[in-house]
């Protein structure tokens, strides 16, 4: 099994330490040739300005340069429908879509106002859902960690590689350093539910701790650059 990080552009903050936040994917191919896309990114109609794709990011051109197209990718794990997360998914069409059930619920009520960003790009007839509730293995080796929070439904992934062992994607639960402190961890505007980011925290830094797993943080630019990212991978 070999886990690639893969760049999907990013999103300009100042009070970033770098001045960006990466928006970052993930791909794990199994040792049968399955193939487990985590996230797709902005979408191509993203305001220029808050968010950057530099040429050869983006999920398209990420995948080219491992020699995969979107057609070649057959599950799709949906951490939350936000827009820097969610904004190709139509572009898999032979993918299953991995999704806790909470969130999609959520998304179909239209009452997050910010989930209707990349709707056109989620919500297609010809995209196939399944829903999950709560932790569940979706593959060996591949588990979902249900993290709600930031948003209803968000959720984590555990993979656990033979040489590297275990590697946490945090996500939206754990984006910086600072917010590894489940008790002191700053908030944003986008996280919905405080004392659940509190709780998902809390859950993701005990099961690093028991697995003694590598935490990679949702958007955090500095540790983005000392991280392995595609081609290269972690196995």
């Amino acid at each position: 099994m070999r886990l690639y990080l893969l760049e999907l552009g990013n999103i300009r903050h100042d009070w970033a330490p770098n001045g960006r936040l990466p928006v970052q994917g993930y791909l794990i191919r199994t040792g049968d040739g399955t193939n487990v896309l985590v996230d797709t990114g902005f979408p191509a109609e993203a305001p220029p300005g808050m968010f950057e794709l530099p040429p050869g990011q983006g999920v398209v051109d990420q995948l080219a340069a491992l020699d995969l197209t979107p057609a070649d990718i057959h599950h799709v794990i949906c951490t939350h429908l936000d827009p820097d997360h969610a904004g190709n998914n139509d572009l898999f069409t032979e993918a299953e879509f991995v999704i806790q059930r909470s969130h999609w619920e959520l998304a179909q009520a239209d009452s997050v106002p910010r989930l209707r960003v990349a709707k056109r790009h989620w919500d297609q007839p010809h995209l196939k859902y399944r829903t999950v509730d709560g932790d569940a293995e979706l593959l060996p080796g591949i588990e979902l960690i249900e993290t709600s929070g930031h948003i209803l439904g968000h959720q984590s992934v555990l993979v656990r590689l033979p040489n590297t062992g275990p590697v946490l994607l945090a996500i939206d639960t754990i984006t910086q350093e600072k917010a590894l402190d489940p008790e002191n961890r700053p908030m944003t505007n986008y996280d919905l539910d405080p004392d659940g980011v509190r709780a998902s925290t809390r859950k993701l830094v005990d099961l690093a701790r028991r697995e003694n797993a590598l935490i990679v943080r949702g958007h955090d630019g500095v540790q983005w650059d000392t991280l392995r990212r595609a081609p290269e991978y972690y196995d």
